[in-house]
Formats: structure tokens, C-alpha cells, sequence
């Protein structure tokens, strides 16, 4: 068992909801890795929603950038999200771009070398358009690349558009 699946889209067109009913396609007791950091308590009330509303058939694993430290063997693991990693890794790199890319990279190879069914969900953020502030699009940079890097490697990539699932690779 050996699998990248790419779950891409807009803020609110349910890559989550879509990545989470596949993966339960695929296992009786998957795994949701979480790589958000918690911001402030509506952020925290917001992860225990999300939390209660995976049910009892998850486990949910909360690493904010060293993923392959964890055993994923045979198993199938929901990164969730792609986006908030690299986020992560962009400013404990001082918003260095392409440190953090190389380093993201780095740990995406080592993680993806588990054979495991993995699903990652991110966001699109080439659909924007180009934001005025220079952090915020240094940062579109880094995700792109890091979404074009995680794509040559799937084996499938689906781009969700209000709520619907639209095959790309």
C-alpha cells in the first residue's frame, strides 16, 4: 500500500469534508494528521468542532512540521493541511522562501517514503489573484511551488469546486 492523493480548492469548497469520506473509503480506522498550530481560542473551538466531527473511527495525530516522525506503515493518514504546514515552516524560517521550501521538501520526501495511503488536502491559493501585502505573496510563492512539488507526485490530484470533486491527474 503505497498512495499520495492531492485534494486541492478554494477556502470553504470541501477538500476536508471530501478527503475525510475517502479516506474512510479506504480504511476502517483512519488516520487525520493535523498540522495547524492553535492561533487564538476561536481557533481552538473551531479544532475541537472539527474533532467531535470526525467521530470515534479517527486518530488523530497533532505534529506541526516533523510529520515522518510518526509510523504511518499500512495505514491511511489525512494531512490536513498542506497550506498550514508550510505556513509553519515560513515563519519559523523568517519568511525565507526558499529555506522553507527546500526544508518542507526535505520532510514531504521523508514522510512519503512510508508505504502508506496518504491525503493531502491544501489550498489553491493561485486563484486569488496577487495580494498587495509582499509577505502574503512571498508566502502564494511558497505554497504553489510546494502544491506543484506535492502534485509531480501523486498519484491523484482532484480539485474541488463547490463541493464537488473534479479529477485532474
Amino acid at each position: 500500500m503505497h498512495s499520495i492523493t492531492l485534494i486541492t480548492g478554494g477556502q470553504r469548497s470541501g477538500k476536508s469534508r471530501y478527503a475525510q469520506q475517502l479516506a474512510l473509503e479506504r480504511a476502517e480506522n483512519p488516520i487525520y494528521l493535523a498540522t495547524s498550530r492553535v492561533w487564538d481560542e476561536e481557533h481552538r473551538d473551531r479544532i475541537r468542532r472539527h474533532q467531535a466531527d470526525r467521530g470515534p473511527r479517527w486518530t488523530t495525530v497533532e505534529e506541526e512540521k516533523a510529520l515522518s516522525q510518526h509510523d504511518f506503515t499500512g495505514r491511511t493518514v489525512v494531512v490536513d493541511c498542506l497550506t498550514l504546514w508550510c505556513t509553519n515552516f515560513f515563519f519559523d524560517l523568517d519568511s525565507k522562501v526558499d529555506e522553507a521550501l527546500e526544508a518542507i521538501k526535505a520532510e514531504f520526501d521523508r514522510l512519503v517514503t512510508q508505504p502508506a495511503d496518504f491525503i493531502f488536502v491544501t489550498n489553491e491559493v493561485g486563484m486569488g489573484g496577487t495580494s498587495e501585502n509582499p509577505l502574503q505573496r512571498r508566502f502564494n510563492d511558497l505554497q504553489g511551488w510546494m502544491n506543484q512539488y506535492v502534485a509531480s507526485r501523486a498519484d491523484h490530484v482532484v480539485l474541488m469546486v463547490a463541493g464537488i470533486p473534479l479529477s485532474v491527474k
